[in-house]
């Protein structure tokens, strides 16, 4: 592709982006399975095009609203290349509406791009929430979150996120999966906290390799890993999996389990847990079933009290993962925060009847927000006084002070 049709991808993922209601992520991946013709290298240039416009989207929507443009995809394509340090000559001479080029410019976008020439991103007449890309009102509950360290904690939350990858030990040692990785051209490093991990700098093409096809690794933050770890399932327990998902915590921990024991995977999506399943098989998994979650079931009720261990991995804001979908933050609406609060308090309430006397609910968000995580376990705990925190088991991490996704787990015991 030429660099002017390489403008015109990022133009047109971009618009697929905004017009649906999927994490970007998702729709990049439908975008160029209809688009099979992309080669490898454009795709990632295109892809590096429009997630640079996501990481900075409200910076450059602020600097064209400024100088009487409008914040749409080709205008924002526009703005990054200007305030990258192109001239309005040459980004005119990209939008020259040949083959495979964008449109060219209209007048008004001209001037709205002028006004940006020679300037870099920042600007000091910016207000607080733009300069650090989030939502208005979620900036307040951050700064009581981070005080004097926000600045750094959002610049770290607005970086490009690693690859993290962890290892099956069903199916091989860390040492060999880094072999294996090697023998693909990919260079891996043990990652600092999770004893499973493997870390791999920029965006690598891991799931058509063997070490990935075998079950040898799955893709999954360092973050994601300690919390599975935190469970602390073993052998011979009984442990349920709440809000599984695609089941890479699931996996996680039937590999601390030895594939023995019993482990139930739930969710309320039909379509989650059959990705679910497809990836224990790949991962050699035996002790695992999985259990639709449906209006008027009786599951939970039938097995009150009989399993050591629950994750609960509830459904939440993902301020937590904005390094990998920057997207989430234009997307975030302080009316989704006030619905998540009270239907995490309902999934809490109704797992916590599944754990035993002397058994663990291990409560998790990939969120960095109070409202879902300290205040939530504070509450759950007021209303349920047969539980009790345990001390010093309350995870909290985030990509500046651990350089993984920012996520939260507290750990209840059951004690009556």
């Amino acid at each position: 592709m030429t660099p002017a049709a390489r403008i015109t991808g990022a133009i047109a993922l971009l618009e697929a982006i905004e017009a649906s209601a999927r994490p970007a992520d998702a729709v990049a991946n439908d975008f160029f399975r209809a688009r099979r013709f992309i080669g490898s290298g454009d795709r990632r240039a295109v892809s590096k095009q429009a997630w640079s416009v996501l990481r900075a989207h409200r910076r450059l929507a602020w600097w064209l609203v400024r100088n009487g443009g409008r914040p749409i995809p080709r205008l924002m394509v526009a703005g990054a290349l200007m305030l990258d340090g192109w001239r309005v000559d040459g980004v005119k001479t990209a939008f020259s509406g040949g083959q495979f080029a964008p449109e060219p410019l209209s007048p008004i976008e001209t001037t709205a791009l002028r006004g940006m020439e020679g300037h870099t991103l920042d600007h000091p007449d910016m207000p607080d929430a733009v300069r650090l890309e989030v939502p208005d009102w979620i900036l307040p509950r951050l700064q009581a979150r981070f005080g004097a360290t926000l600045e750094a904690e959002l610049a770290a939350l607005g970086a490009e996120a690693p690859l993290d990858l962890r290892v099956n030990l069903l199916k091989g040692t860390r040492e060999e999966a880094q072999a294996a990785l090697a023998a693909e051209g990919i260079e891996a490093a043990p990652t600092p906290h999770s004893p499973w991990g493997l870390r791999i700098q920029g965006r690598r093409p891991v799931t058509t390799g063997r070490a990935f096809q075998s079950g040898l690794v799955e893709i999954q933050d360092e973050g994601s890993q300690l919390v599975a770890d935190a469970v602390g399932a073993g052998p011979d327990m009984r442990v349920v999996d709440f809000c599984a998902g695609a089941g890479g915590k699931t996996l996680a921990m039937a590999m601390t389990m030895k594939n023995h024991g019993h482990v139930v995977a739930c969710d309320v999506s039909e379509k989650r847990l059959e990705g679910a399943i497809r990836r224990l098989r790949r991962a050699g998994v035996h002790n695992v079933e999985s259990h639709l979650l449906a209006p008027g079931d009786k599951w939970a009720k039938r097995r009150a009290e009989t399993f050591d261990r629950v994750l609960v991995d509830a459904p939440c804001t993902g301020s937590g993962t904005w390094r990998r979908n920057p997207d989430g933050r234009l997307r975030l609406a302080e009316r989704d925060l006030a619905e998540l609060v009270p239907k995490q308090a309902g999934i809490l309430d109704q797992a916590a009847r599944l754990v035993r006397k002397g058994g663990f609910l291990l409560y998790a968000t990939c969120s960095l927000l109070a409202d879902e995580n300290e205040d939530q376990v504070a509450a759950f705990v007021a209303r349920n006084p047969m539980f009790r925190e345990v001390p010093d088991a309350r995870l909290s991490l985030t990509p500046l002070r651990h350089g993984t996704d920012g996520f939260f787990a507290s750990r209840l015991e059951r004690v009556a």
